[in-house]
């Protein structure tokens, strides 16, 4: 492998770390929502899993074709909570670590001649802020506007 191939790896390791976390913590999460009965927060963070996976996918591809190892084994530190706007805030604050973390990889990338990953990134930052970080944001904000009790009971199956 050479060189710039390396420094590229390496990079993209360190987005693998982010969403591995984040199946981690969501999948946690989300079995958390469904033993509450929680079921439409259940339903979309088990979602944001398969997101997350499939970013991972991504990453993982894309390593192997520059010749590198992925690092499976790469985690951020996350929280695992147990109340519901604990939960989405940890999940919201992840995101926002991916999202500074894909914005610094795609500026390496570009510098480094990698157009190829650095369009892949791009499209897995377009995924974790009008996708995910929306959603979460909007959730809290929900929370705010009618109160923890409401925005359960509206979380139910």
């Amino acid at each position: 492998m050479n060189l710039d191939h390396q420094a590229i790896v390496e990079q993209l390791n360190k987005l693998l770390a982010y969403e591995l976390t984040s199946i981690d913590q969501y999948t946690a999460h989300s079995r958390i929502y469904e033993d509450m009965g929680l079921e439409k927060l259940y339903e979309r963070i088990n979602h944001e899993v398969d997101d997350e996976r499939g970013h991972a996918d991504l990453l993982i591809r894309r390593i192997l074709f520059l010749g590198g190892q992925p690092n499976m084994n790469g985690r951020e530190p996350h929280t695992i909570a147990n109340e519901v706007p604990t939960m989405l805030a940890n999940d919201l604050e992840l995101e926002y670590g991916n999202a500074r973390t894909l914005r610094s990889v795609i500026k390496f990338c570009e510098q480094a001649g990698d157009f190829v990953s650095r369009d892949m990134l791009i499209g897995i930052l377009k995924d974790t802020e009008e996708d995910h970080a929306y959603w979460l944001r909007q959730q809290l904000e929900l929370i705010e506007k009618l109160g923890l009790e409401l925005y359960l009971q509206a979380q139910m199956g």
